[in-house]
């Protein structure tokens, strides 16, 4: 019995190391293409210019995120669960359905922000000198939802190569197009970039998910109610969440424009920029494989709660040294990626790169709240975390300014650990091993 269980560990293992390898492997060389666009828009835009593109990619992504109702995440549960069951029928009648909610949804969010381009630019910029740049943007809206349908269909169909090689062809060949436009056209720029960027994104991700041989089926209105309703039921709460995150994401951006500067705004804007991406390997691996693997488990609370420490274990191992080299070389990192322009951050990035450490775990348990089908609980986590992060942040810049935010991060994420922690001892008795702590 133990020789088994000790096999199904290191299998279990094996497939986390495997799918963080590819997703590690993508995200490495993203983060090249990224060091070398951040480079050439910090030195050709500026703090201003990294503000106002700031600004405007929080916007439409808030957009995006309020009308997409969680059918990127939610839809990958019902089809892989058709897939693992090999019925193709219904694996065809899924993504016929899912199809269309995307199509909906996406110019839904489009027409948003097509007739409210006005009021955006007033409410984001305070004047409306923005106004056709949001009008434009528009576009970008509806690229974002289609892609976010291509993606989930591929890994919900587990064809992770060709979501990696989308993202990482897509990557490559926007910064070969997106340099001279900086160059020529500096903070002009910044909406070409951004369109460009999303729908070049979504015809590859078009090109490989076209790849994978889907039967054609006929739907009916009632499918679509019937198939519709059972994604949107989780997608929407999700949908919620990811809203919340991106309003507050977005307030603490106006709140820094008022309270301080755009530069400020572009200092906080990069200094996360390069948290988030660097730590981004660990993250986006457990957001690829790590969810549908645990909720294929959720009945079996053993083997759940094994996977949780599992994947703790694993992030922590991985994050370690790339957190404590960054922290050892941040200053040296901060002008390499952008300028000397850009040191103020430094104190700011440490607070908030040590903070990732209580990210990970967190983020190992608050799967485990989707993958169980607790939606509700899981929302109201969320909701009560965006609602201190960004009163943490307002206090934090309004006394330290940038360093502050860095702080807030740290603190943000150390209540959020100790309260996904608690959740999950009451809900599934999770312990976490002594390799861990």
């Amino acid at each position: 019995m133990s020789e088994a269980m000790d096999t199904e560990n290191r299998n279990s293992y094996k497939q986390s190391l495997k799918a963080t390898s590819l997703f590690g492997g993508v995200q490495i060389f993203n983060i090249l293409i990224q060091i070398i666009r951040s480079k050439f828009a910090a030195v050709l835009l500026g703090p201003e210019g990294m503000g106002v593109m700031g600004l405007l990619n929080s916007t439409i992504t808030m957009i995006s995120s309020f009308t997409n109702c969680g059918l990127g995440t939610s839809a990958v549960r019902n089809i892989a669960e058709a897939n693992g069951a090999n019925d193709t029928k219904r694996i065809a009648l899924i993504i016929s359905v899912f199809r269309r909610l995307v199509w909906i949804t996406g110019l839904t969010g489009a027409l948003i922000c097509l007739v409210s381009a006005s009021l955006l630019s007033q409410v984001t910029f305070g004047n409306t000198d923005f106004t056709f740049a949001f009008i434009i943007l528009s576009f970008s809206v509806l690229l974002m939802q289609l892609t976010s349908g291509q993606n989930a269909l591929m890994q919900g169909m587990r064809k992770y190569r060709y979501l990696a090689k989308a993202n990482v062809v897509g990557n490559a060949v926007g910064l070969i197009f997106i340099i001279p436009l900086y160059y020529f056209w500096k903070i002009d720029a910044i909406v070409p970039v951004l369109l460009f960027s999303n729908a070049l994104i979504f015809i590859l991700s078009y090109i490989y998910a076209r790849k994978i041989k889907i039967e054609k089926e006929e739907i009916t209105i009632t499918d679509i109610k019937v198939e519709g309703r059972d994604m949107l039921k989780m997608g929407v709460l999700i949908s919620l969440q990811g809203m919340l995150a991106i309003l507050a994401s977005y307030f603490i951006r106006i709140f820094i424009s008022r309270m301080g500067s755009i530069d400020d705004v572009g200092l906080f804007n990069a200094g996360f920029t390069i948290v988030n991406t660097y730590v981004g390997l660990v993250f986006t691996a457990m957001a690829t494989d790590y969810y549908p693997r645990l909720s294929a488990i959720a009945s079996d609370n053993d083997s759940f709660v094994r996977a949780i420490n599992q994947q703790a274990e694993i992030s922590l191992l991985l994050l370690a040294p790339i957190i404590i080299a960054f922290i050892a070389y941040i200053r040296v990192a901060v002008v390499v990626l952008y300028s000397t322009k850009f040191i103020p951050t430094e104190g700011m990035m440490y607070w908030a790169m040590a903070a990732m450490f209580f990210k990970a775990m967190a983020w190992s348990m608050s799967y485990g709240l989707l993958a169980k089908g607790d939606s509700k609980v899981y929302f109201w986590n969320e909701f009560i975390t965006v609602c201190y992060g960004l009163i943490f942040n307002m206090i934090g810049y309004y006394y330290w300014g940038l360093i502050g935010l860095g702080i807030s991060s740290f603190i943000k994420y150390g209540f959020y650990f100790l309260q996904l922690w608690i959740i999950c001892r009451i809900k599934c008795n999770l312990k976490f091993t002594r390799s861990i702590m």
